[in-house]
């Protein structure tokens, strides 16, 4: 079993919905048996991770770590299994995870008052029909034209 000691990403990169933790000496060790081995950046040096779905991208990447001669290799995909390393990120990630939620829920809420305004711009039309306010009608439509033109 191995512990993950230490896990802070040299930076941090988010592309959209991408987010890339890149690690570097000193920023990344596990524990194995009781010895601490550190990361060393010879192969993936960066977890990839999706923050829609939450899943990690690059599970086939090898990450590699070393104790003075002594080196192992292993995928990220195993990594994940035999240790607390998505403990480790869960912590790192949930500041983006929370915001991508965020930004949904934004986008969610103006496509809903978005909604909101046509439906009530099709009742003053309505109501423009109803009492045969020609120029009234006329204005309205001409609105709704140019909103869906917008959108």
């Amino acid at each position: 079993m191995l512990t993950i000691k230490m896990m802070k990403p040299f930076y941090t990169l988010q592309e959209g919905n991408d987010l890339k933790l890149v690690f570097a000496y000193q920023y990344f060790s596990v524990i194995k048996g009781k010895e601490v081995y550190q990361f060393i950046p010879v192969e993936a040096n960066e977890i990839r991770i999706d923050l829609k779905t939450k899943q990690i991208e690059n599970l086939t990447d090898i990450f590699v770590f070393q104790r003075g001669t002594r080196i192992f290799r292993i995928p990220l995909f195993q990594l994940l299994q035999i240790s607390d390393l998505v403990d480790h990120l869960k912590s790192i990630v949930s500041f983006y995870v929370q915001q991508v939620k965020s930004e949904e829920e934004e986008e969610a809420v103006c496509e809903e008052i978005l909604l909101l305004e046509k439906q009530n711009l099709h009742r003053l039309i309505d109501k423009a029909l109803l009492k045969g306010n020609r120029e009234q009608f006329m204005e309205l439509t001409d609105l709704l034209k140019l909103e869906e033109a917008a959108h």
